[in-house]
């Protein structure tokens, strides 16, 4: 077929095969990189539990904290636990939504894998507009989504999943000294504590957020964590 050239030609190339199959074929795409995960883990018939109650003064009705373990890797010497689901039940049905909501994101995190441990940080966070309060043994509690928080940091401690920040022999030979001076103290003067092992004027540690702070020999010292102003 002939074709009129209507301009001066200026320079020319021999176009090849390759060149014509390059023109005819459409142009790629741009495709975005996505990283599969490398194994898809099911949920077994049967999963290792545990359950914990947690008694708040802002409920009427008790919460139990159900958490479901998966063992990995088992009967190898790399096996381990790790938490696959969550649930809270209660009678208290007022915050039915955002705890069913809580436990199915939690649950959708722990299948997710990977470092599920700042869920621990993020919820001990969380603070109540209208205060906390203290729980059983002088513990200050933000909120209740904090003690929930502080269960599940529990059970990852049980699991190896977190390590307990162990005290110093140091720490140790100093709670014993000032507790044993404290109960000589209270023996002497025949006053007794309130219970839960710290006397009524202790005040909150920042540290371990226990109401165990005493004053003695002029420094601030806290018989549960061992913290020290005075170092």
């Amino acid at each position: 077929m002939a074709i009129k050239i209507g301009k001066k030609i200026k320079s020319f190339s021999v176009q090849g095969n390759e060149d014509k199959a390059a023109a005819a074929a459409p142009a790629a795409l741009p495709r975005a990189e996505v990283i599969q995960m490398h194994e898809q883990i099911e949920r077994p018939d049967v999963l290792i539990g545990s359950t914990y109650k947690i008694k708040s003064p802002l409920f009427e009705h008790a919460l139990y904290v159900t958490i479901n373990d998966i063992v990995l890797n088992q009967g190898t010497p790399h096996e381990s636990r790790r938490p696959f689901e969550i649930f809270i039940n209660s009678k208290n049905m007022d915050h039915f939504q955002w705890i069913v909501a809580l436990t199915r994101i939690m649950s959708a995190v722990f299948r997710k894998g990977g470092d599920v441990t700042f869920l621990v940080e993020e919820m001990k966070a969380v603070f109540d507009p209208r205060g906390g309060y203290f729980k059983a043994g002088g513990v200050y509690m933000p909120s209740i989504v904090a003690e929930i928080g502080a269960v599940v940091e529990d059970h990852m401690k049980s699991i190896g999943l977190i390590v307990s920040d162990e005290l110093s022999p140091e720490q140790q030979r100093l709670i014993a000294e000032k507790r044993a001076a404290y109960e000589s103290e209270l023996k002497r003067n025949g006053s007794r504590d309130e219970g839960n092992g710290y006397p009524a004027s202790a005040t909150l540690c920042h540290k371990c957020n226990t109401k165990a702070v005493i004053v003695m020999d002029g420094c601030q010292t806290c018989l549960s964590c061992g913290y020290s102003k005075c170092g």
